[in-house]
């Protein structure tokens, strides 16, 4: 049982951080794609001359050689290149929601091989542009939209799948662990782009494109969706449930147990988040209408019905926020270090990274954390809480040297994304398996589509906001970061009290 669970964690890990593998090689290739006119020589177009050369030929403007690949040439290319990124994300967004209710009717290993099979065409069909000599913006959106569309069947299908496999009891501790994935995932895109995007960088995306594909595969061939396709199990013989993930392929009858019983022998991969709030005050679960089908977990959720599960809204529009500051960052923190510390592009660049670093740390933390207090929502708070006035010291030290701002992108990064990987990873799968569900374990997928679909508006937000608000200076730009982190923690107020005054009650209750 050990050894399938490492298994499927390095699995999950792998397939997962080729999504981002695919995602980064646009950010890389943006500096191709528009050249300072008066920084740019023949040697820099080499390949792609040679290129025009052997093909058929095509009339080109003037400048367009000196600044780089048509249409992105011309002086809007700012607004060009943005709508790349606002058609992805956007795509990814409206995508999500509609993935977790497709994907919890099928099953993940068909489902997660053919969003992977068509991220690496979509991935690859950029970069056919440069190949074909292709200088239409249409074709570049409509692949970077198909893109954003199918790469919103890789999250809810990991997160479930790795939540079958780990129960709540070190579930922080491991996901945060695993969400690291994203971190690995950009930065080794990040490597494969950058080595051919001066010579050829079609190759960005087409190679990419490849090891998504590859690795789609990959997860035809050897992802266990459940313990119990296997027949291993992971829950102890007295607690027997229904488990129900894609299929209808095993059904374990529930017993007739009242409810002192079953408390006591619910088994760690059925506890639920806010377990405690469910136990001081079940009206949470007494108004919540489940059906006959629903209780022995053969049937899919509905959108409404996963909007329903306690908690699920709040960390939504939380994760709205979080994720709204971790993108701001992602998107627009090189540009801000190039000012601040008069950097150029690539060492800015790679300075960057270390709020990635940071991120790592933050996650792992978080999930510690959250597993010795038993309280999601509270260490979510926490860190939302200490990240407002850190983004605040950090807009004030990074102008005080390169040191300073070192220290400040590591403990800023912890912060920020500490709270956005616990929410999209353990958080997720808590709420996915809740106990106002009876037991029905499909669910997972459609509460985790809804979460992280509901913050990748957040993602497509931050970016925006901050391209409108930094003409007017980098200090207006974190104060809109220190608002959203507020609104964050705000939305979180409900679930913290219910956890900190719960457990008060069951002290008072033992004291007596």
């Amino acid at each position: 049982m050990l050894w399938y669970r490492a298994f499927i964690f390095v699995l999950t890990f792998l397939l997962y951080a080729s999504f981002h593998l695919s995602r980064k090689p646009i950010s890389i290739v943006k500096g191709e794609l528009h050249k300072h006119c008066a920084a740019s020589t023949e040697v820099e177009l080499h390949s792609y001359k040679e290129y025009a050369t052997q093909s058929q030929p095509v009339k080109k403007l003037p400048n367009e050689s000196q600044c780089g690949w048509e249409p992105f040439d011309k002086n809007n290319y700012k607004q060009l290149l943005g709508a790349l990124d606002y058609s992805f994300l956007c795509a990814y967004a409206i995508g999500m929601y509609l993935s977790g209710i497709i994907g919890e009717r099928l099953p993940i290993r068909y489902y997660l091989t053919a969003g992977m099979l068509a991220s690496g065409l979509f991935t690859a069909m950029f970069g056919f542009g440069y190949f074909y000599n292709v200088h239409n913006l249409w074709f570049y959106l409509v692949a970077q939209i198909a893109n954003g569309l199918v790469q919103t069947t890789g999250w809810p299908s990991v997160v479930t799948c790795i939540g079958n496999w780990f129960g709540k009891g070190r579930r922080g501790f491991i996901m945060g662990i695993w969400n690291s994935h994203t971190s690995v995932g950009n930065i080794l895109g990040s490597l494969i782009a950058a080595y051919w995007v001066s010579s050829c960088w079609g190759l960005s995306f087409v190679v990419p494109g490849v090891i998504i594909a590859l690795m789609g595969i990959i997860c035809f061939l050897f992802l266990i969706e459940h313990p119990k396709d296997i027949n291993c199990s992971c829950t102890p013989p007295s607690s027997s449930r229904t488990y129900m993930n894609g299929t209808n392929r095993f059904r374990v009858q529930k017993p007739n147990l009242n409810t002192k019983e079953t408390s006591q022998s619910q088994s760690p991969e059925m506890q639920q988040l806010l377990s405690d709030n469910e136990n001081c005050a079940t009206s949470l679960n007494i108004n919540m209408p489940v059906s006959e089908e629903n209780r022995n977990g053969t049937s899919p959720i509905s959108f409404l019905g996963a909007l329903r599960i306690p908690g699920v809204i709040e960390f939504s529009l939380c994760l709205l926020f979080a994720k709204l500051v971790s993108y701001t960052f992602l998107f627009w923190l090189p540009l801000y270090i190039t000012n601040v510390e008069h950097l150029d592009a690539k060492r800015a660049g790679d300075l960057s990274t270390l709020f990635d670093v940071g991120g790592i740390f933050g996650g792992i933390l978080a999930g510690i954390i959250s597993d010795r207090l038993e309280k999601r929502a509270s260490t979510c708070g926490m860190m939302l809480f200490l990240a407002a006035p850190t983004l605040y010291m950090f807009s004030a030290v990074s102008k005080m040297g390169l040191e300073a701002t070192i220290v400040m992108l590591l403990i800023s990064g912890a912060l920020v994304n500490g709270p956005y990987a616990l929410i999209t990873t353990a958080v997720s799968a808590d709420l996915g398996t809740h106990k106002s569900l009876k037991g029905n374990a499909r669910a997972l997928s459609t509460v985790t589509a809804i979460i992280d679909g509901t913050g990748s508006v957040g993602a497509a937000l931050g970016p925006l906001l901050a391209g409108l608000i930094s003409p007017s200076g980098w200090n207006n730009v974190f104060y809109m970061l220190m608002v959203a982190d507020a609104c964050a923690l705000l939305f979180l107020v409900r679930l913290i009290q219910k956890e900190l005054g719960c457990r008060m009650d069951h002290t008072l209750f033992k004291e007596h």
